[in-house]
């Protein structure tokens, strides 16, 4: 079996169905995208590809772009938005999301000592430092690309922090309501 992988590594078309792949690609799309394109992206069949396409229309993960003769496909960010939130509130407890914002914190304050640096666009400039070694410069470039990141997810963990109440409330009600349907 270990033969049949390279490096000991299993490729994606061996751990993940073809819908799981075609799913993987389209709602990570940072610009509308083609059938074709995704289905080349998801090593799939084209049928197999738009159906899922239509699929995930339907349940309105995915919208459709018009683009002349052609049907593009971009995922729906403001229902993932909200997903991701949803999945934040349910998934851990008030305290955890502020345990992470402190660990967020602490991370991008090791990251601004070490690089002698405010943000990450400050650092970002730092790369076209002439003194730099390529090894500083790659190390610098994943440094931004992470702290990035850490950002996004610290905006993510404060919205849910905010929501939190409303969002637990909401849920309450709806227990509440099915009990009631129920008894």
């Amino acid at each position: 079996m270990a033969d049949d992988h390279i490096g000991g590594v299993q490729s994606w078309t061996e751990t993940m169905s073809a819908r799981e792949r075609i799913r993987s690609v389209a709602l990570t799309l940072s610009e509308p995208r083609s059938t074709n394109w995704i289905s080349e992206q998801a090593e799939t069949a084209w049928s197999t590809t738009n159906q899922e396409l239509d699929d995930l229309v339907d349940r309105g993960q995915l919208r459709q772009v018009d683009a002349g003769e052609s049907t593009l496909y971009q995922p729906d960010y403001t229902r993932l938005l909200f997903d991701e939130l949803r999945r934040l509130v349910e998934e851990h407890t008030r305290e955890e999301l502020q345990a992470e914002l402190t660990t967020i914190a602490e991370e991008i304050e090791d990251w601004q000592e070490a690089y002698d640096v405010e943000t990450w666009e400050e650092l970002e400039q730092s790369l076209a430092d002439d003194t730099l070694s390529s090894s500083d410069i790659r190390e610098r470039r994943d440094v931004v690309q992470d702290w990035q990141a850490t950002e996004e997810d610290r905006r993510l963990i404060r919205h849910a922090l905010e929501l939190y109440s409303d969002i637990e409330a909401t849920r309450e009600r709806m227990l509440d309501a099915a009990d009631r349907a129920t008894s």
